[in-house]
């Protein structure tokens, strides 16, 4: 019983430590990289309805 517990308190202090400078700019990186790519689609949408 001791055990579970304690595993499960390790769980709750990893979730909830501060993420670091580099995961923060990886996460970054990676929603900048998908807003990008959803302006590309809908513009080339709009290119393709247009012409």
């Amino acid at each position: 019983m001791a055990k579970k517990r304690k595993a499960k308190s390790n769980q709750q202090m990893q979730s909830e430590r501060k993420p670091s400078k580099r995961e923060k700019r990886t996460k970054f990186v990676i929603y900048l990289m998908i807003i990008i790519m959803l302006g590309s689609v809908i513009s080339g949408a709009l290119v393709q309805i247009f012409s």
